[in-house]
């Protein structure tokens, strides 16, 4: 409120409305307002006024509006009975989260709300965020919601305060902006607390990591007041910073980023109305897929209960539908004798299967190796359909490999591409020997970190691994929930499946695996490439894989494998720093290469955007240990600023835009280049040039027998 004085409430209290036992004098007592209609809350802590006087009656400033007791506001609003709205709940949890919601009820406006004490902390903002400095947008401040808010997207029905349509517009982390830069090591106690001080005068400034928002923010109350006013205005104003956007149009926003759902979709989908109870259910994961499945299907004009490939005489695929995970009686129906298993009697418990594995054709018995080198697809420039090809979904975890039985041991090993033993990082997957049903094998696949909507983020994975963004090893987050999504089987059960059909593969990997919360198959659709890219794209995932149906498994780059990602994003030897400038501390941006074939490194651009403040002043302690004075760079590194090097030892995942040809050699420079982590699993050696090639010429030598 910069310097005016709070909004006060006129409160009475007696003796007798206190309890027998007073609190400790660390305490609060919460105090409503003596008008009803005000519904304001205050918080008092000097105890020896009421030791000293039977009636009390003093004007309370409101040092913090509501608090836990907004709650209480927004249950007296709605009737559970008749809303899909979550019920009231104080939910603490770690870390700072913010959700905006587009809500089309009497009137239409964005919901903005942030987590803070086992809350969210809510604004309604009838123009909706924007991204240009220029624009002042109105927010009023609204009641408190529960955490479990942060899902709900649907219908709210008639006659219910707020009815309409919501949809999640956004969501992501925030975090305040810190007055003094340099004090990174504030827990989250004292970062939420220093927030809340904020929000008490009236000026917070934050920033945000989401998906359609980033950048630094400010909230700032409004000194003068509209007549009738409850002093509820603030302002929600873009800081200048490079991830400001002039003359930016909310309207070119208009999906869901929980469901890639437009306002008139969710207004149309009659089970949109209904609001989960438990949204960080697992469940939600294998909903995605379904939800994949019926938006291949709606492309094609089709329902899809269940999938069921299926080739008509001149080759293409007739139908696609969903595959659950347990495989139906007409898909094994179709299955080879050579690849059928008996699953009579199945259970987790028996591991004796009836495996004809001598009869699969490119079975080859023998023992089971101990190292395996992933295979790696090549990246290509768009999607495409083909009845020859599978398609799956490209996550963004850590690649693993995953050994089960060696040395006769019911126990399972994992190994990084860069055959770092990953075991240990991610004990509670140990599990997942119990849903194997064979003695030994060796599958391929990616552990991925699943957040409540069960969507898979790099972001997450970082924190759950220890393997930390800023350069820094921290304690694991095992709040975090991961799970391992099998694609391959390349051993089983003394026999090498590596020569053995992709597809063949794939049926054999549906009868050993008993899925569960931790162990799941990642899908594959045949065919159908450009409508698993669209879904994909509205899911805002990474991208997709194009396998060939009858590839072998080598352990290398093959172009029978292909990769079509959807946001650029590229693994990037940290070379050395600029520079700072402005109120930044340290240094301005890292300085970015790849390896060429030469295995000479070259500078490709420069990334300043995308740290928190924690994690600048965290990267800044790991670059200044790496620091040299020799240049590891080949050529001169063309920079505004001055460049100090370092050591190549560090790997950052990177996300642009585009490649450009920006340098003065005229070699490739990627463009709007943002900070995205460290890739501790990765060898700086690996992080090459990799660019798009034609996809129709690819498949095309792949088909011919050229696979690599």
């Amino acid at each position: 409120m910069n310097g005016t004085r709070a909004p006060t409430c006129h409160v009475q209290v007696h003796l007798g409305m206190l309890p027998s036992t007073l609190p400790a004098e660390s305490s609060f007592w919460r105090l409503r307002c003596s008008d009803s209609s005000c519904g304001r809350h205050a918080e008092w802590k000097n105890w020896k006024r009421f030791r000293h006087s039977s009636s009390v009656c003093f004007s309370a400033s409101i040092l913090r509006r509501d608090g836990h007791m907004g709650l209480e506001e927004y249950k007296r609003k709605r009737s559970f009975e008749r809303t899909p709205e979550p019920p009231p709940k104080l939910d603490p949890k770690k870390g700072f989260r913010f959700v905006v919601q587009k809500h089309r009820a009497s009137h239409l406006h964005y919901d903005f709300r942030l987590e803070m004490e086992g809350v969210l902390k809510s604004w309604a903002v009838p123009k909706g965020p924007s991204l240009d400095p220029a624009d002042k947008r109105l927010a009023m401040q609204v009641e408190d919601h529960p955490v479990s808010y942060f899902h709900f997207e649907g219908i709210i029905p008639p006659d219910n305060y707020g009815a309409g349509t919501v949809m999640v517009w956004d969501t992501g982390t925030w975090e305040p902006l810190q007055e003094d830069y340099s004090d990174h090591k504030k827990n989250r106690a004292e970062r939420e607390k220093e927030a809340l001080t904020m929000v008490a005068k009236g000026d917070l400034k934050f920033r945000l990591h989401g998906e359609k928002l980033k950048g630094d923010f400010v909230l700032a109350k409004m000194r003068s007041r509209r007549p009738g006013s409850k002093g509820t205005e603030w302002l929600l104003i873009k800081k200048k910073d490079d991830q400001m956007k002039p003359s930016y149009d909310i309207d070119k926003f208009d999906y869901s980023v929980l469901t890639g759902r437009s306002m008139p979709e969710i207004a149309g989908d009659a089970g949109s109305a209904e609001w989960h109870s438990r949204p960080g259910s697992r469940g939600r994961t294998s909903e995605k897929n379904a939800w994949l499945a019926d938006s291949i299907a709606k492309h094609d004009n089709q329902s899809a209960p269940e999938r069921v490939a299926q080739k008509t005489s001149n080759g293409k695929p007739s139908s696609v539908r969903a595959e659950s995970t347990s495989r139906t009686k007409s898909v094994a129906a179709k299955e080879p004798k050579s690849a059928r298993v008996s699953t009579q009697g199945a259970s987790t418990k028996s591991k004796k299967k009836d495996f004809a594995l001598d009869e699969v054709k490119g079975a080859t018995k023998q023992p089971m190796p101990r190292q395996i080198h992933p295979m790696l697809a090549t990246l290509v420039d768009d999607a495409f359909d083909d009845p020859d090809w599978l398609y799956e979904i490209k996550w963004d975890g850590y690649r693993s490999v995953l050994f089960l039985g060696e040395e006769d041991k019911r126990s399972v090993r994992m190994v990084s591409r860069n055959q770092n033993d990953l075991t240990e990082a991610f004990p509670e997957l140990q599990s997942i020997a119990d849903q194997l049903q064979c003695s030994n094998c060796i599958l391929d696949g990616e552990i991925v970190a699943a957040d409540e909507g069960g969507r898979a983020t790099f972001s997450l994975m970082q924190q759950r691994s220890g393997l930390s963004g800023n350069g820094k090893r921290r304690a694991p987050d095992h709040s975090i929930f991961i799970l391992y999504y099998a694609f391959d089987l390349l051993y089983l059960d003394g026999y090498s499946l590596m020569k053995v059909d992709l597809e063949d593969r794939k049926k054999l990997l549906a009868k050993v695996i008993q899925a569960n919360e931790r162990l799941k198959i990642s899908d594959h659709f045949p065919g159908n490439g450009k409508a698993l890219m669209a879904a994909a794209r509205q899911q805002g995932l990474e991208g997709i894989v194009a396998k060939r149906r009858t590839s072998c498994y080598i352990q290398k780059r093959s172009r029978e494998w292909l990769k079509i990602k959807i946001t650029q994003r590229q693994e990037c030897v940290i070379g050395g720093y600029t520079d700072p400038r402005g109120s930044r501390e340290n240094f301005g941006s890292l300085v970015l290469g790849l390896y060429d074939e030469k295995g000479r490194l070259i500078p490709i651009g420069q990334a300043g955007s995308g740290f928190t403040q924690v994690s600048h002043a965290q990267m800044w302690e790991k670059l200044r240990k790496l620091e040299t004075k020799e240049n590891p760079f080949y050529g001169k590194v063309d920079s505004p600023r001055s460049v100090h090097f370092v050591k190549p030892g560090l790997v950052a995942e990177i996300k642009f835009t585009e490649w450009t040809h920006e340098t003065g050699e005229g070699g490739l420079k990627m463009r709007a280049p943002v900070y995205e982590g460290l890739r501790e699993d990765k060898d700086p050696r690996e992080c090459r040039f990799e660019v798009k090639k034609s996809a129709l010429e690819e498949v095309e030598k792949a088909e011919s027998g050229d696979a690599t």
